[in-house]
């Protein structure tokens, strides 16, 4: 991409994160930034995470949560400092984005996106992983599979998510530059995250295991998909349906919640591996490597028994590398999704959650719709064809 239109990106992303400082996007926030902060306040008084003080994220999100924290100020100034690391980090996407892929579009896509989302990029630090799993995904595309696969395990130490890109790089490599290199890099990967994650989990086991533990053991998720249709059926046929406050979120008990949690669960089990095989299969080129990228991420979120808002985060930067068509039918699809979130979250999400809003219930079923149909679309434009990557 030229310069130019890079700087015109970037400042495009800079006025859309001011923009959602003011009006609508300023009202009825829900945010994790306290939390984060207590986080970093401990760490500055030398309290040892997992051991001194519970943390429910891998430990190479820490530095996201001490930075803002370092120095004098109050509550405001860990805010202020928090949003500008995340803005940076937002930056950084725009830019990666822009050197994978030639397409004029895609850059500015990412710098719109946050106003289709709204105000809830600001207070999350989904940021972070979602620009390293690009970074990963540039360093692939340039032929620095080392690198890049390193990257991605740095990725992983941050959350969790960007595992599900490993099978898909380690198969590229393979079936470009042989099993020994593709060794190396699964290697590389692996490396990365047991040296970023072994001390802490040295100094305090229980703790690391409970923060892994504490995601994969939570319920029905209000804002998935088992959850919406489970909403419909409340509001179309009044099934009698209860909701429970656990794992940090709002989760839908009885009506067969915990049947559809396990059944997501294997669904979205199904789909990943289904990805990871047919890339496995197929031609290891750029076009397919992206597109199956990001329909990993996508299945990941539509399909699992768990969606929060900050989740769509991880996939603006990854769908508009699709490319072509198909790619710009999945970004549309992406957008969609997007906008149906915000038209519930925050606004109505307390009145979904306590009151079970008949609005609020079909929007987050129809987001959740939109994802899926978002993954298949990922998947069908990753077909034989394109330039080999280097």
């Amino acid at each position: 991409m030229r310069p130019a239109r890079a700087g015109l990106a970037v400042a495009l992303f800079l006025l859309s994160w001011g923009v959602l400082h003011y009006g609508f996007y300023a009202r009825s926030q829900i945010v994790d930034t306290p939390v984060y902060e207590r986080y970093g306040e401990a760490m500055t008084h030398g309290q040892v995470p997992y051991r001194d003080f519970a943390l429910e994220y891998p430990p190479a999100s820490l530095p996201v949560f001490l930075l803002p924290a370092l120095g004098e100020g109050d509550a405001e100034d860990y805010d202020r400092r928090f949003e500008g690391l995340l803005a940076a980090l937002g930056v950084a996407c725009v830019l990666l984005v822009a050197v994978v892929v030639s397409s004029w579009w895609a850059p500015f896509y990412v710098a719109a996106a946050p106003l289709a989302l709204g105000s809830v990029i600001l207070s999350r630090f989904d940021l972070w992983p979602a620009a390293l799993t690009v970074a990963a995904l540039a360093l692939l595309v340039a032929g620095r599979s080392r690198l890049g696969l390193a990257t991605l395990g740095l990725a992983t130490a941050a959350k969790l998510y960007p595992a599900l890109l490993a099978p898909i790089a380690v198969a590229h490599v393979w079936r470009g530059r042989g099993r020994r290199e593709a060794l190396i890099c699964a290697a590389a990967f692996v490396g990365v995250f047991v040296a970023i994650v072994l001390p802490f989990a040295l100094v305090a086991p229980g703790g690391v295991w409970d923060s892994f533990w504490r995601q994969a053991g939570r319920p029905l998720q209000i804002e998935s998909l088992g959850a919406g249709l489970l909403l419909a059926a409340h509001q179309l046929f009044g099934l009698e349906l209860t909701m429970e406050s656990s794992h940090g979120s709002q989760n839908l008990a009885a009506g067969g919640a915990d049947v559809l949690a396990a059944a997501s669960t294997l669904v979205q089990a199904a789909a990943l591996i289904a990805i990871w095989v047919w890339y496995a299969r197929g031609p290891a080129n750029r076009e397919r490597l992206l597109a199956a990228s990001a329909a990993a991420v996508c299945a990941f979120v539509a399909f699992g028994k768990v969606i929060s808002p900050q989740f769509l985060i991880w996939l603006i930067p990854l769908v508009p590398l699709a490319g072509g068509r198909r790619g710009l039918v999945a970004s549309g699809l992406l957008a969609a999704a997007l906008v149906l979130t915000q038209l519930w979250f925050p606004f109505r999400y307390w009145e979904l959650a306590l009151e079970f809003d008949p609005a609020a219930s079909f929007l987050v079923l129809a987001r959740d719709l939109v994802l899926v149909a978002l993954t298949l679309t990922l998947v069908a434009r990753a077909r034989p064809g394109g330039a080999r990557s280097p």
